[in-house]
């Protein structure tokens, strides 16, 4: 598959996680965000069936806990304590920012034609997701904030640091995912984030959510990174809150303002502008 193409197929993906968690699963971020990690990292493994070099697991635990561990649980308490689409806008400043660490840590300088792209692609996300009447919860900002540094930081170590030749992707994927879940799960159980009860709704959305939305996912966008760099590609993710936008259209019968329309056109526009 063509690598930025894989790399819109992850962030397509990704759009589908908000209606999955909104209408299937039970209001428990710490919870949800350890079953993701560990379904998604057991099923890749089983698959790879390779283990970590010796001299790699530093590195390995620092990407984990980054990349799922940091970033999964901020999230989730975000798009807990925010309404949607505020967490959402944040979540577009993921590219500026990859930008910004990529010159500090890679000696990467951007071209003004680059942030230019993505600043176009932030506002038209703002446009599709933010509403006026969105209430603001300062730990919710916070949280929201400090997850996209997490995952942009380690979209970045993973340029710098590189993949073990003797590791697959399935398998780099699935340590980290594994190392991030493990911590995750300790952390909901430390803090009693563990719902009483799953019916089989819940069973389903957790199941969707580990296979079909991270392990596949993840893959594509690592290897897409690995490649290409994560100044390249991580202005693909403004298409996952448009996704979400479109699917709340669908299923929920939320109609689209004009000015929202506006939003999901320039959203197009940065990407292309950016390629």
């Amino acid at each position: 598959m063509n690598l930025k193409l894989a790399a819109l197929c992850a962030a397509t993906l990704w759009g589908f996680t908000y209606i999955i968690t909104t209408t299937m699963l039970p209001h428990n971020p710490i919870f949800i965000g350890s079953v993701r990690a560990l379904g998604g990292g057991l099923l890749l493994l089983a698959i790879a069936r390779q283990m970590v070099p010796r001299g790699y697991w530093p590195k390995l635990i620092v990407l984990g806990t980054l990349n799922f561990g940091a970033f999964f649980s901020l999230l989730f308490v975000s798009a807990i304590r925010l309404p949607g689409g505020v967490a959402g806008t944040f979540q577009t400043l993921g590219p500026l920012i990859t930008i910004l660490l990529a010159w500090a840590l890679l000696r990467q300088p951007p071209t003004l034609m680059k942030i230019v792209s993505i600043l176009i692609g932030a506002v038209g996300v703002t446009l599709v997701i933010l509403r006026a009447d969105a209430g603001i919860d300062m730990t919710g900002v916070a949280a929201a904030l400090c997850s996209v540094v997490a995952g942009s930081l380690g979209g970045i170590l993973i340029n710098r640091w590189g993949r073990p030749p003797e590791m697959s992707l399935a398998s780099f994927t699935a340590w980290q995912l594994l190392i991030g879940g493990a911590e995750l799960a300790v952390l909901a159980l430390i803090i009693g984030d563990v719902p009483a009860a799953l019916n089989w709704t819940n069973a389903l959305g957790l199941t969707i959510l580990a296979v079909a939305l991270t392990a596949l996912p993840f893959i594509l966008w690592f290897r897409a990174i690995v490649a290409l760099g994560a100044a390249s590609v991580i202005p693909f993710v403004l298409v996952t809150p448009v996704v979400a936008f479109i699917l709340d259209a669908v299923i929920r019968n939320v109609v689209p303002s004009p000015l929202q329309l506006v939003g999901v056109v320039l959203v197009m526009t940065g990407l292309i502008v950016n390629q």
